[in-house]
Order: structure tokens, then C-alpha cells, then sequence
């Protein structure tokens, strides 16, 4: 077996809400450094949470990498599950000798913290309950005897070696009272016991990793290697939040936004290659490695997120845009039962929408049997001296034998001539009898997708409108 096939990384969400951009990011980049380097991605739920756990964040999560394309190899695995395993490691600690009950109260534990910091100490857990040979009871908790003595090195694939002091370190809880065990002992047991080979994480687990690394040790399991991704910053160099804007990542998919988009813009929050912007999935994995990641804090810029989505949506096949807009336009009550007038309409707004939303909310008037327009373009164009001007295109439209693009350009020009005005005076009131907006996709674009008929019934609609105004 060469040594690509043996890396397995994990991606470990909490199902306490939803699936955070920082959280998506994380995922990303373990599951692009498992197809770069042949391994595996496995999506573990880490729910030993009982209060703030949910069935509907984890199918949020769940449908979040989903949309992202982040597909796994193996899970979901549901930490919950493995209480008993858990629960056995933790006693094979205390029979070592390695790990002790411990009874201090919430109240108690504060107090010394108080008294620690009014003291100038580090207000850590003052190991009390160490050498009291203390037995299981209602209220107890376990906690793992942490070295006092010596060094413990993270050799962190990004940040580099970071050295922490164990007399620093406190005797953390492992098994808190409801018998569940705590987070840095349920990762440790799980990422070992799945063969995890490459721990990728946010940052702020950096000072969990070297508690982490000394219950490898105790456990006697292989420490895996380490890389801690930067944090994800707002514009004023504060943790990403929602005073920033969106932070879900299917706020994203409901404000218009395509997967491609996303996952191309939180790759490059942190990493790069070279001064490339867009990037293909296939190049992403080809180029994806640690090495490229940045040491500091990335930025979220919503401008350039809202660039990539404007890049994708011109960019994307015909039918995927379709069937990525149908949501929207359904949700608007459109009919979404034609295939090609669909393709028509996607083609026709793709060039002049940044987002999904956009796409529906500008070209609804694709979709309307009656025109809505707006007041002050009306008022300025739709107007008494237009009228016969509007009405010679009506008339003269069935006759027109080359609907293209340029026959249509061609056709117009003629009507002009012969009305003996220029173009613009035709066609902009035109654009508004069809759209009620004075500005929409190519006039003649608008014509072709709407057809013959539709364009002549709506600009009898606009005649309607000069004459009852």
C-alpha cells in the first residue's frame, strides 16, 4: 500500500446549528487534501451533546455538504454512539492510574478560580482531588492526570512547532457527571479508533492539541499529525459573525449563490496557488496541499464572493443553470413547465445577474401575463406620441421572416425608418412595453424568447395603457 493511500482525514461537526462558513472551510480542505493525496474523508457527528444536539441541525449540516459537493467516504458516524466505548477508555485510565474521580462543585471551582487570579496565579484546577483515591458517585467527574512536569510539542503541519509547558496544563475533565464523556477525550478515542492520520482544524483548537496529544499517550495510540487552519476574520479584523452577514452556508444557496462559487472563494480564504483565481474541483485537488495554506487570518470580502458567483453564473452550462433556478422561480409562482423557454430566459438574464435571486427578481416579467410597469418609466416613455410608433411593430411583426438576432436589429431599424424617427424612439419604448422596465437583457433577445404572439399581446397591453392614462 503506498503511503497516499493510507491517509484518512475527518471532518466533525457538532449538530448544534447550522453549518458555519469557517466550519465549511474545514471540510474543504480535508476533503481536498483526501482526493490530493488518494486518501479517505470521513464526516463524523459529534453529538454527545444531548441538550443542544438536533436531528435538524444534523441534516442541515448533512445538506450542506451536500450542496457543497463535499462527498465522504465513510460515515456519517454519530459520536453518541460510541458512548460505551468511551466510557470503557476512560476506566481502563482510572484503573492505571491515569485518571481520578473528582467531586469539586461549579461553586467551589470558582471560588479557586478567583482566589488563583487575585493571587496573580494561573487559574487552573488545583489538582485537589488527585491523591483522594475517590470512588464513583452522583455528582463526580472524572479527569485525566495531566504530567506536571516536561514539554509537549505540537508539530503543526501549518503553523510549525509550538511548545507548551504540562505544568501550564490542568487535569482536564474527561467523563462529566451524566457519564458522556467531554470533547477532548471523545476526539481523541474516536480519531484514533477511525485511524485518523491527519488532524486539519480551525485554529482555536491549537491549545487543545497538546491536552489531546497526552491522551494519545496515555492511551497508548499514535499521535496523528496536526494542522491548524487560520480563523475566518469580518472586515474589522473581528471572528466572522452575523453582524458581518451570512454566516450559514445555506443562507448562501437561499440568497442565489451556486456551490461552485462558494467552495472556490472559502478555498482561497487561506491558501493559494500562485496568483490563480478560479479554480476548477479538478485543479483544486491536483494543486490542494498544507504547505500553500497561509499562518494568518483570512478576511471575508462578500464583494469578491459576490464576483465568483457573478463569474459562475456566466459561465455555467445552460441546463444546470436552469434547473438552479427553478427553485426561485417556483417560489415566485412561475412556470417552471418549459424546458426551452426556461433555457431561453436563463441565457438571456445570465450576463446581467450576480445571483440566483437577481436572475428571478429581474426577468419576472418573463413570466407575467399581464406587464407590470414601473410608474416613472412609463410615465416617460410609454406616452400618446409613441402609440403608432408601437402599433406599426405589431402590425408588421407576423410578416418579419427573419426572428434572429439580426433580423430583428433589421426589422426595427425599417420600422423606424419608415415612421420616420430614429431607433431608440421605437425601441426603448418597446423594451418598456415588454419588460414595464427600462432596462432589461438585448431588445432583441427579449423578442426572440418571448415569441411572436407574447411580444405583439403585450405591446396591445401597452396601447391599452396610453390610452387609459
Amino acid at each position: 500500500m503506498t503511503e497516499k493511500a493510507k491517509v484518512r482525514v475527518r471532518f466533525a461537526p457538532s449538530p448544534t446549528g447550522y453549518l458555519h462558513v469557517g466550519g465549511a472551510r474545514t471540510a474543504l480542505f480535508n476533503w481536498l487534501y483526501a482526493r490530493h493525496e488518494g486518501g479517505q474523508f470521513i464526516l463524523r457527528i459529534e453529538d454527545t451533546d444531548q441538550l443542544r444536539s438536533t436531528e435538524a441541525s444534523t441534516r442541515a449540516i448533512l445538506d450542506a455538504m451536500a450542496w457543497l459537493g463535499l462527498n465522504w467516504d465513510e460515515g456519517p458516524i454519530f459520536q453518541a454512539e460510541r458512548v460505551d466505548i468511551h466510557r470503557a477508555l476512560v476506566k481502563k485510565l482510572i484503573d492505571e492510574g491515569k485518571a481520578f474521580y473528582c467531586t469539586c462543585t461549579q461553586e467551589e471551582l470558582e471560588d479557586k478560580r478567583k482566589r488563583a487570579l487575585a493571587e496573580g496565579r494561573k487559574p487552573k484546577y488545583d489538582g485537589s482531588c488527585r491523591e483522594k483515591q475517590l470512588t464513583k458517585g452522583e455528582d463526580t467527574v472524572v479527569r485525566f492526570r495531566c504530567p506536571q512536569f516536561g514539554l509537549t510539542v505540537v508539530r503543526d503541519l501549518i503553523k510549525g512547532n509550538i511548545t507548551f509547558n504540562n505544568e501550564e496544563l490542568d487535569d482536564l475533565v474527561i467523563e462529566r457527571a451524566d457519564g458522556y464523556p467531554t470533547y477532548n477525550f471523545a476526539v481523541v478515542v474516536d480519531d484514533a479508533e477511525m485511524g485518523i492520520t491527519h488532524v486539519i482544524r480551525g485554529d482555536d483548537h491549537v491549545n487543545n492539541t497538546p491536552r489531546q496529544i497526552l491522551l494519545y499517550e496515555a492511551l497508548g495510540y499514535e499521535v496523528p499529525q496536526f494542522g491548524h487552519v487560520p480563523m475566518i476574520l469580518g472586515a474589522d479584523k473581528a471572528r466572522l459573525s452575523k453582524r458581518h452577514g451570512a454566516t450559514s452556508v445555506m443562507a448562501y444557496q437561499e440568497m442565489g449563490y451556486l456551490p461552485e462559487a462558494l467552495v472556490n472563494y472559502l478555498v482561497r480564504l487561506g491558501w493559494s496557488h500562485g496568483d490563480q483565481e478560479i479554480f476548477s474541483m479538478d485543479q483544486l485537488i491536483q494543486f490542494f496541499s498544507l504547505t500553500s495554506v497561509g499562518k494568518s487570518a483570512a478576511i471575508f470580502n462578500p464583494e469578491k464572493l459576490l464576483w465568483l458567483n457573478q463569474h459562475y453564473i456566466r459561465e455555467y452550462a445552460t441546463d444546470r443553470l436552469v434547473e438552479n433556478m427553478k427553485p426561485f422561480w417556483a417560489a415566485r409562482g412561475f412556470d417552471t413547465s418549459h424546458p426551452d423557454y426556461l433555457r431561453h430566459v436563463a441565457d438571456d438574464l445570465r450576463t446581467r445577474s450576480k445571483t440566483l435571486v437577481d436572475m428571478a427578481d429581474s426577468g419576472a416579467f418573463y413570466f407575467q401575463d399581464r406587464v407590470n410597469y414601473d410608474p416613472e418609466t412609463a410615465k416617460k416613455f410609454l406616452t400618446t406620441d409613441i402609440k403608432d410608433h408601437l402599433l406599426a411593430v405589431a402590425d408588421r411583426l407576423p410578416s418579419c421572416g427573419d426572428y434572429s438576432k439580426n433580423g430583428i436589429e433589421v426589422f426595427l431599424r425599417e420600422v423606424a425608418e419608415n415612421r420616420g424617427v430614429k431607433l431608440k424612439v421605437v425601441a426603448q419604448p418597446l423594451r418598456v412595453a415588454l419588460t414595464g422596465k427600462s432596462v432589461s437583457p438585448g431588445i432583441d433577445e427579449v423578442m426572440i424568447t418571448l415569441g411572436k404572439d407574447r411580444v405583439i399581446d403585450r405591446i396591445r397591453q401597452a396601447v391599452q395603457y396610453i390610452a387609459g392614462s
